[in-house]
């Protein structure tokens, strides 16, 4: 079980597959075990680095809120400890944001970008509440009322079958992981400046019946992107990479090996 330790802080992570380094960061309130599928789709052909950030999977508590400059500090983090000196940076809605933190904190680290089920807009202060009355009842309900309130919006139950496989990634994360998450969520910075000075290759992903970051902040985000693509993924709620693996490494797979021939 790989384990990296930082500043007292334990970090779990994946390190499976060779060729291209692609670091992954995934949703809230899940884990690396999130890619899955795209690890197992994927690994002949690409190095997936996918570490559970602080409070989730098998990492380490966190200790007040969890900035995105912090799990993206912990991404380089990693890099440093494996000898990369860069890769493919991406991740799927919290995970998003950490990349684009990421992007911000050195992006001459950044050989690509994809960004999933995200958006570049800091949070409006309606949202901010909303996260910090979700972070208190965590705090004193424990992890059941994120799982009944996020899993019909993450995947379609009926339709996909993943309904069992997020509830159980999400009973892996502790109260104060999402409490941390929360907040920190909250506090993230507006990206759009940073994409908009990106210039590298940079992937997309939206699923077309995403209600938490529906298509528009999508394409709002590939309009800012000077060499950005965008993909919808049909039948797909937040989660496209679980709920149509096939779609969503059939473009993942495309983008990389682009990446990679351009050297």
């Amino acid at each position: 079980m790989p384990i990296l330790d930082l500043d007292s802080h334990r970090l779990h992570y994946l390190d499976e597959g060779r060729g291209l380094p692609v670091l992954l960061f995934h949703a809230y309130p899940l884990s690396a075990e999130l890619f899955r599928p795209q690890i197992e789709a994927l690994k002949d052909r690409f190095r997936f680095l996918v570490p559970d950030m602080r409070g989730f999977g098998q990492s380490g508590p966190a200790d007040g809120p969890t900035t995105m400059r912090r799990m993206a500090q912990d991404g380089l983090a990693l890099l440093d400890a494996l000898g990369i000196e860069r890769a493919v940076v991406g991740g799927v809605s919290m995970g998003g944001y950490v990349s684009m933190a990421l992007l911000r904190e050195d992006a001459s680290r950044v050989l690509g970008l994809v960004l999933s089920s995200t958006q570049a807009r800091a949070d409006t202060e309606e949202a901010r509440q909303g996260r910090e009355a979700i972070a208190a009842q965590v705090e004193q309900e424990g992890v059941q009322p994120v799982i009944d309130a996020m899993v019909p919006k993450l995947v379609n139950v009926e339709r996909s079958g993943c309904g069992p496989t997020v509830t159980t990634l999400i009973q892996a994360a502790t109260p104060a992981g999402i409490a941390g998450a929360q907040r920190g969520m909250a506090q993230r910075l507006d990206s759009r400046e940073v994409l908009a000075r990106f210039a590298g290759p940079a992937l997309v992903l939206v699923g077309r019946e995403d209600a938490i970051t529906p298509v528009d902040k999508a394409e709002a985000m590939h309009a800012l992107l000077s060499n950005g693509e965008l993909t919808l993924i049909e039948d797909a709620q937040h989660l496209p990479s679980l709920e149509q693996p096939g779609a969503f490494n059939a473009a993942l797979a495309t983008f990389l090996e682009r990446v990679d021939s351009a050297g």
